[in-house]
């Protein structure tokens, strides 16, 4: 498989087991062990993290055995020859965080969201990937009135800067999302998410993660929040997916929904040489009705797709397309570009 020089990755979590908000489980579980070995069948290169995939049961663990755990695991990561891209805090499952981590009203919540995050930190040193996502799932509200705006940026900033502190070695990528679970959140988009890295104490190890679905929710172009982002050198890995609409995030299979919105995604990553500046992460779930044994398929197809869209995008008569636009015949360019995508051009 012609890989064009980029790398690919996926978190555990993308084989699962199929449950949701209206029902149960519908397949059997596999063991991390065995989602492990699929990777390299699947055409994948690295592992995304939870801090707790790394190391189950981190709150009852201490520094020492977290880190022992997180080398036990970096050796079977290395046996399967694979790598960790990065590790992300889950802050948002512990009963204590229920209003959110950084942003909580309640102090001992807060204090545990930063104690917490050190602790990914570690694990991600023994893993031996300086790269940590924060996705603030929690980090936001019910109700307006329930938060100070003003302070809670603050503690969210005051937050960054302590885990900046903790390991000058680390870069942190904050992954935007407008809502779910919360109401309404406060870093929305990549723009927010920028601006809060603009204002830490060290800019240059601040970024951002696109997630394709969570743009959509938003009511943005995902493509246009890689441009925004690459164009301060800022995006640093992403979760493409695909998204029906603005409802709940669906993490479709890539290019499933609206095949040109993933084709432009395509684009902007590729003539901006993103194989260069990071790895292209999936974060893509099998639908419900998928027996156990093709539940895996999701991630084959979201691999398959992009490498064909990669194809499509270096095959573009750029002449033609310069062309058109110098003569603002946009009507033309659109009707190439559909050709293109249909195999007609």
């Amino acid at each position: 498989m012609e890989k064009f020089g980029y790398r690919f990755s996926f978190g555990p979590w993308n084989i699962h087991e199929g449950a949701d908000p209206f029902g149960p489980t519908v397949r059997q579980p596999r063991s991390f062990e065995e989602k492990l070995v699929l990777y390299k069948e699947l055409g994948f290169d690295a592992v995304q993290f939870h801090d707790d995939d790394a190391v189950p049961g981190i709150d009852d663990d201490s520094p020492a055995q977290i880190r022992e755990k997180a080398r036990l695991m970096r050796k079977m990561l290395e046996g399967q020859g694979l790598f960790a891209e990065f590790v992300a805090p889950r802050l948002w499952e512990n009963p204590i965080t229920v209003d959110g981590g950084y942003t909580s009203n309640d102090p001992k919540a807060r204090q545990y969201a930063l104690e917490r995050s050190k602790r990914a930190i570690d694990i991600a040193q023994e893993l031996g990937t300086n790269l940590i996502v924060l996705w603030l799932a929690r980090e936001g509200t019910y109700m307006r009135e329930a938060k100070d705006i003003v302070q809670a940026t603050g503690w969210l900033l005051e937050a960054i800067n302590a885990m900046l502190a903790y390991d000058p070695q680390i870069r942190i990528a904050i992954e935007p999302k407008p809502n779910e679970p919360m109401d309404l959140a406060f870093i929305p988009t990549m723009g927010h998410a920028l601006a809060l890295g603009f204002q830490t104490d060290d800019p240059a190890r601040v970024g951002v993660l696109m997630e394709s679905a969570h743009s959509i929710l938003a009511g943005l172009d995902p493509s246009d929040e890689i441009g925004f982002s690459l164009a301060f050198k800022k995006l640093w890995s992403v979760h493409l997916n695909d998204q029906n609409g603005l409802k709940f995030d669906e993490d479709k299979s890539f290019g499933s929904v609206d095949l040109r919105r993933a084709f432009n995604q395509v684009r902007v990553l590729d003539e901006n040489r993103f194989w260069e500046i990071g790895i292209v992460g999936l974060d893509v779930k099998a639908l419900r009705t998928q027996p156990f044994e093709l539940a895996t398929k999701h991630l084959r197809n979201s691999l398959a797709v992009f490498l064909q869209l990669v194809t499509l995008v270096r095959s573009l008569d750029r002449q033609k397309i310069q062309q058109w636009i110098t003569a603002r015949d946009y009507e033309e360019l659109d009707w190439y570009i559909l050709s293109h995508l249909m195999g007609k051009a």
